[in-house]
């Protein structure tokens, strides 16, 4: 008596046997839809695909840009930064334009925003100036 449990005998190579028509049935349909102009421009994209990814990984400096974006406080920045350029673009689109002159840039520069604005860009400006130096005295 056996139990329901097991398999017949021969049944495990009926599954296989099945298994393997289905998977010869896939691979000939695929054949029969890709014809040669697609396979030639998939072969052209993984090639260019692999020279980018060749010459992206020899830039020393984009794999030292990439090491430090990966840094915890630089991805918060980051968040910050595209939140800022968001709330930006609707504030602007929302407001009438400009209308422009001294008293407007005057008026401009009393928010504490802008004020913040410039300092953070005059220290990016001063940190890359000492940086580009150091890079030129070193030979770089």
């Amino acid at each position: 008596m056996t139990n329901q449990n097991e398999t017949p005998p021969g049944a495990t190579e009926n599954i296989n046997l099945d298994a393997l028509t289905e998977l010869a049935t896939l691979v000939s349909a695929a054949q029969d839809a890709l014809t040669d102009d697609m396979v030639s421009r998939l072969a052209s994209a993984f090639s260019e695909g692999l020279t980018l990814l060749d010459r992206l990984t020899r830039n020393e400096g984009l794999i030292h840009l990439l090491q430090e974006l990966d840094r915890p406080e630089n991805q918060r920045f980051l968040i910050c930064l595209s939140n800022a350029f968001t709330a930006a673009s609707r504030e602007i689109s929302a407001a009438p334009p400009a209308k422009g002159g001294v008293i407007g840039v005057c008026k401009l520069g009393c928010n504490s925003g802008t004020q913040e604005g410039l300092r953070l860009v005059s220290l990016i400006g001063e940190h890359l100036s000492e940086n580009m130096r150091e890079l030129h005295r070193r030979g770089g």
